[in-house]
C-alpha cells in the first residue's frame, strides 16, 4: 500500500452524512437538557445539590461523547460505528423512559432521532463504508 493512498479521505455516503447529522442533533438535544439540568441545580431544586451537580457533569460528558462519535463517523472511521450505534440503543431506552413519564414532547422525537441514526448507520452504503480496511 502506497502512502498517498493510505492519507486519502474516504467520502462518507449520504445516509452516513445523514447519521452525522441526527447525531449532532442529539448531541444539541443533550446539551439543552443539560442545561435544564444545571439550572435546577442552581435553584435548588434537585434532590441533592451534589448528585445534581454530579449528573449535569455527566450529562455534558454524555455531549462530549455523541459529538466525538459524530466527528469519528464523520471521518468514516470504522471503529465509530459501534460506539454510534451503542448510543442509540442508550438514546432508544431514554426514549422510552421519557415516554413512559409523560413527557411526549422530549420522548417522542428522542425516538425518532434514535431510530432514525441507526437505519443510517446500518444502511448498506454506510456499512459498506465503515468495513473498509485501514
Amino acid at each position: 500500500m502506497s502512502t498517498a493512498s493510505s492519507l486519502t479521505q474516504v467520502q462518507a455516503p449520504a445516509p452516513l452524512r445523514l447519521a452525522v447529522g441526527v447525531q449532532l442533533a442529539e448531541a444539541v438535544g443533550m446539551l439543552v437538557a443539560t442545561g435544564f439540568s444545571v439550572a435546577a441545580t442552581v435553584n435548588g431544586k434537585s434532590y441533592h445539590t451534589d448528585s445534581g451537580i454530579a449528573l449535569s457533569l455527566l450529562a455534558f460528558v454524555a455531549v462530549l461523547a455523541i459529538a466525538g462519535f459524530a466527528y469519528a463517523t464523520a471521518k468514516v472511521k470504522p471503529w465509530s460505528r459501534t460506539p454510534a450505534l451503542m448510543i442509540q440503543l442508550f438514546t432508544v431506552i431514554g426514549g422510552i423512559m421519557l415516554v413512559q413519564g409523560h413527557r411526549l414532547d422530549w420522548g417522542i422525537p428522542t425516538l425518532i432521532l434514535a431510530v432514525a441514526a441507526a437505519a443510517c448507520l446500518l444502511a448498506p452504503a454506510s456499512v459498506k463504508a465503515l468495513n473498509r480496511k485501514e
